[in-house]
């Protein structure tokens, strides 16, 4: 008989993943997603009423969370509440803004508070995670979350994109670092996903045909459309796959 070989398991049962932004949701769909496949998972938020909530809806579908109120922007304070919650096999680095404003309009603060929430908390964050794996033992994955305006340009977005791009070179980077750990770094990268945050641009009829006109699948993405994504880059599947992007974007990037 031929020895056939076996897929790798997508399951993440025993393990424990830390969502940041995962009260709403591209992050409440990563928590949703990680604890369907038996993950254990820290739900971080400054909000607690949302992520108490998500929490609690995690648990009654028969999964395994808690929440864990955080301010990703206190470096320090976060770095400790990490080291007491953890360690952690697997991070979905998700807490993200946007102000998308034309180059022109831009202020400081505007700069201030794109870069600071989506590279340099991500950045402290995914440091403290990591020095947990290290000494822990723990062959993990950190999963940034990107977005296809790390790989291209857009109108209005030049602080986003800078974040988004910076964000990219620092999973290569880190890949290089945590590889000799078993540690593997990789992006998630969506095209636009209806959320919360994203919606209300969609009013703009103007804005939503020009979108629509690049998603080459003629549709928004949902977060249904990443949670494969994420349990991929979660699990034993994706053993191999370290210091790369995964772009879920509809086909906005392949042209």
């Amino acid at each position: 008989m031929i020895a056939l070989p076996k897929t790798p398991s997508f399951r993440l049962d025993g393990r424990r993943a830390l969502v940041t932004g995962a009260g709403r949701g591209i992050g409440l769909a990563a928590a949703a997603a990680l604890a369907e496949a038996g993950a254990h998972v820290v739900l971080a938020a400054r909000s607690k009423a949302e992520i108490t909530d998500a929490a609690a809806a995690i648990k009654a579908a028969g999964g395994s969370a808690e929440p864990l109120v955080l301010d990703v922007l206190d470096i320090a304070a976060t770095a400790s509440r990490i080291e007491g919650s953890g360690p952690f096999d697997v991070l979905v680095n998700n807490a993200g803004t946007n102000r998308p404003k034309p180059i022109t309009d831009a202020a400081e603060e505007d700069f201030d508070a794109v870069l600071d929430l989506n590279l340099k908390a991500a950045y402290f964050v995914a440091q403290a995670v990591a020095k947990g794996m290290i000494e822990a033992g723990i062959k993990g994955s950190i999963i940034h979350m990107g977005s296809q305006m790390g790989h291209v340009g857009g109108p209005k977005r030049t602080l986003y994109c800078a974040s988004k791009w910076a964000i990219e070179g620092l999973s290569k980077a880190m890949s290089l670092d945590l590889a000799p750990h078993g540690i593997r770094c990789n992006t998630i990268a969506p095209t636009f996903i209806e959320t919360p945050l994203t919606k209300p641009f969609f009013q703009d009829k103007s804005f939503l045909d020009s979108v629509l006109a690049k998603i080459k699948l003629g549709r928004l993405g949902q977060v249904e459309d990443l949670m494969g994504g994420i349990l991929f880059l979660a699990s034993d599947a994706s053993a191999l796959v370290t210091g790369t992007s995964l772009i879920i974007d509809g086909g906005w990037t392949a042209d």
